[in-house]
């Protein structure tokens, strides 16, 4: 019997096949599944085992054997031929339950398990294992504990899954134990050494850690030592090789850095060539900044190119090209540097891509660019903010590159940066012969809320001295390359070993930076501030017991010593009447001009360089000080030979009053800051009297000084030696006025001051030495840039000084400078 109804297929999953089907489609369907079959898998689909296979039909057993175990899926594989089918026998590699980390202290499992690559979920592989066992102890050798040893072991759990373990045995720290340079004859290994970030292992390892091998530092500090040879003339420099090995005999790393410097160039002729039509070549050539016979400077010609790529930008040539073309004389090692100006391709910038700044806004870091979205793409732009992007201290890494834009004529910038902790915390603590113990706690940001604002707030505290502080800058003000900021401030000290009095100064200023160009900025000023100048009466500090008479303190009271020419309110230490008329609160609005000019190769540790500074002051737009002063400061550095620094400082000023006498607290004080060897206000205008100095209004000081390393001891202890010859003087008082009183000793004047004592020993007037002689010094110095913060010891031998006047009857010299030898300042910050 038969039905019209259609016979459902037997098989749904194959295809329904007429002869012609067979043949043509379920004949090789049917034949390849049945030509491989695959055997003791338990996890992976034989489906796609088959597929992992490939060609069965072309390839051999050996060949399909290879494939599979490179899969790295399988403990063994086996493939035979059996008439038509080809038959896989697998052995599967047990599954990872979990991985897990024993013995790690120094570096935490989160550290560690990216670095391996037995995963759990996994395969388990003993060879994986073995790789995984090393790349741990890779990590460990970069983390600076390379002794550490790491084994790593498998334990079977029921489920027929598997743990791997890995055993860690920390060593202690092993850094860098030696840097090498070979081919270097003009700078000592020790000079280029110290140049790097990275440095060798000794004694203080425990306290640092830039012993510690770090790859992408070495790189770094190469790109310093290529910089360093280029700036100092040896343009054919290169370094040929670098290597870093593991020394487990030395138990730390060495590096060897082979150099080939070449020949010292000079600069020979210098000219500037332009094609761009409008454009004077003569205009341009004020803006290069190298000479002919100058000690070629790679870093010169980069600002040339800055400086005359920026006026031609300002003049309408945005799309102008400047190229430095180096024509060498070997054989008189010159250089003739020529500034090509082309105009160049018209390229647009057409996006500005910043990535991986994830606490710094975006502005803050697109305002350090001179161009923007739209403006004419300029390399040299570009290279001048990336040096401006890494001399904000915001990151760890900057790199800017470019890309192709939607059309020929557009380029996209990609600026990638990696933010860094710019906040700190820290405790300082120390002495100085001026100030005694003294402590300082501050808190600062240099990158506050991403902003790129400053800000900083301190305390201080110390046996003679104690005072708070806040300070905040922002440098884009209103979107301007303007620094603009405040600063707040209370200081008390007194001068009590000194002077006699203790004063406070309490106020704030404001001011605000133009940087004219990469070395000269202008700083103008606000400044308003109180000053409080109190003379002390007790039975510890009797100093104006002349006017105020202490009982049983004051020579002369009931149950005192009897009052005589050798015990009287004076000789038990009495503050000068030039001091008691300046007591009480004193306000001052000052409006003052900062001309700053800074060459320094590197701030911190200047060796080459000039840094000056002129600042003019008007007191007077208000308040009760009323002056002009105009103080001036500069230094010039100079490498005189490998890593020995010299230095020449000149310094002076003067201040005088606009309207009357000036006033005690506005004159300048005077002492080791001028010449060392003497104490602090030890120089200048003195009370012959009461011995106090008064300060003066005119200065004027030289320093010579040359600075090298201490033989023999590693770089980074941060010991240096100096020796130095000082030279100034401090004269010209204008306090009080002058007095026709007769009774002062030679060499003194008399000034009368606003004050009525009580007592026949002090008088109104004050007998004023004030000696034009000029002090001088020599002596060494030990300078630590200690890992616990600066530390300099100055010993000081006088030359000449003003020994004062010397009473004829006694033999006793009053009036003369104080002397103090030895000098320690430092402190501890951590």
């Amino acid at each position: 019997m038969t039905s019209s109804a259609p016979r459902k297929h037997r098989y749904p999953g194959l295809p329904r096949c007429g002869l012609a089907g067979i043949l043509a489609v379920c004949g090789p369907a049917a034949a390849s599944a049945q030509s491989i079959v695959v055997r003791g898998n338990r996890t992976v689909d034989a489906e796609a085992i088959r597929q992992m296979a490939g060609d069965w039909q072309a390839e051999t057993p050996d060949q399909i054997r290879e494939r599979l175990n490179a899969t790295g899926l399988f403990g063994s594989v086996e493939v035979k031929r059996q008439g038509s089918r080809t038959v896989v026998t697998i052995s599967e590699h047990n599954r990872i339950n979990r991985v897990a980390f024993e013995g790690n202290r120094r570096l935490k499992g989160d550290q560690l398990a990216p670095l391996v690559q037995s995963k759990a979920g996994g395969p388990l592989s003993q060879d994986l294992i073995n790789s995984d066992v090393e790349r741990l102890h890779e990590a460990y050798r970069r983390a600076g504990y390379g002794l550490s040893s790491v084994s790593g072991r498998t334990v079977p759990l029921p489920n027929g899954r598997q743990d791997v373990v890995f055993t860690i045995s920390e060593s202690g720290k092993t850094g860098i134990k030696s840097i090498n340079f070979t081919g270097n004859s003009a700078y000592s290994a020790g000079r280029l050494r110290g140049l790097m970030s990275s440095t060798e292992s000794n004694f203080l390892s425990w306290v640092k850690t830039s012993d510690v091998y770090d790859p992408d530092r070495i790189n770094s500090d190469l790109d310093l030592i290529r910089r360093f040879y280029l700036k100092n003339g040896y343009a054919d420099f290169q370094i040929v090789n670098s290597s870093a090995r593991f020394d487990e005999a030395a138990g730390g790393w060495v590096v060897d850095i082979q150099v080939e410097e070449g020949p010292q160039y000079k600069v020979g002729e210098v000219s500037v060539v332009s094609s761009v039509p409008g454009v004077d070549d003569k205009a341009l050539r004020r803006y290069v900044a190298t000479s002919g016979g100058d000690i070629y400077d790679n870093e010169a010609v980069e600002k040339s190119l800055v400086a005359i790529t920026t006026d031609l930008s300002r003049r309408g040539h945005p799309f102008a090209q400047v190229r430095p073309r180096g024509d060498r004389d070997a054989a008189g090692h010159l250089i003739g540097i020529t500034y090509v100006v082309d105009e160049g391709p018209r390229v647009f910038v057409e996006r500005i891509n910043v990535r991986g700044n994830t606490r710094t806004r975006d502005d803050v870091i697109r305002r350090e660019l001179d161009l923007g979205e739209g403006d004419a793409y300029n390399k040299v732009m570009i290279d001048r903010a990336e040096r401006r992007l890494n001399n904000l201290g915001f990151f760890s890494k900057v790199r800017i590159t470019n890309e192709p834009g939607s059309a020929p004529d557009r380029v996209v910038i990609d600026i990638d940066v990696e933010d860094k902790a710019t906040g700190s915390f820290s405790i300082a603590g120390g002495y100085s012969t001026s100030d005694g113990i003294i402590g300082e706690v501050s808190l600062s940001e240099s990158n506050f809320l991403g902003r790129g604002q400053f800000v900083r707030i301190a305390g201080t505290l110390g046996e003679r001295t104690k005072g708070i502080d806040f300070s905040f800058t922002e440098p884009y003000f209103l979107g301007y390359r303007v620094a603009a900021g405040i600063d707040l401030f209370s200081k008390y000290n007194d001068y009590y070993s000194t002077n006699r009095y203790a004063s406070r100064v309490t106020g704030g200023q404001v001011r605000f930076t133009f940087p004219i160009t990469e070395e000269f900025s202008i700083t103008p000023r606000y400044a308003l501030y109180t000053t409080q100048i109190k003379v002390p009466n007790t039975s510890s500090y009797p100093y104006n017991d002349c006017t105020n008479a202490l009982t049983g303190i004051t020579p002369g009271t009931a149950g005192a010593t009897a009052e005589s020419s050798v015990y009287n309110c004076v000789t038990n230490g009495e503050a000068s009447v030039a001091i008691k008329e300046a007591q009480g609160s004193s306000l001052t609005s000052l409006v003052g001009l900062n001309l700053n000019y800074n060459s320094l190769d590197n701030r911190l540790n200047p060796r080459n360089g000039f840094i000056a500074e002129l600042k003019p002051e008007y007191a007077g737009l208000g308040g009760d000080s009323k002056f002009l002063r105009v103080a001036a400061d500069a230094r010039y550095y100079r490498e005189l030979m490998d890593d020995v620094v010299g230095f020449v400082r000149l310094q002076g000023g003067h201040v005088q009053a606009t309207s009357g006498n000036l006033r005690m607290v506005d004159h300048y004080s005077m002492g080791p800051s001028l010449v060392r060897g003497f104490a602090s206000s030890g120089i200048g205008p003195r009370d012959v009297l009461t011995g106090t100095a008064l300060g003066g209004t005119t200065y004027v000081g030289g320093t010579l000084e040359v600075q090298f390393p201490i033989w023999g001891l590693p770089r980074d202890i941060g010991l240096r030696g100096a020796i130095f010859a000082d030279a100034g003087t401090l004269f010209d008082y204008d306090g009080g006025s002058s007095s026709s009183y007769a009774g002062c000793p030679s060499g003194s004047q008399a000034r009368q001051f606003n004050v009525t004592t009580n007592s026949s020993y002090q008088s109104s007037v004050a007998c004023v030495r004030d000696s034009k002689t000029i002090r001088s010094s020599i002596g060494a110095s030990i300078l630590w840039q200690s890992p616990l913060g600066p530390i300099r010891f100055d010993y000081a031998y006088a030359l000449t000084k003003d020994d004062g006047w010397k009473d004829p009857a006694t033999g006793i010299r009053y009036g003369g400078d104080k002397l103090q030898a030895f000098r320690f300042s430092g402190g501890t910050q951590f």
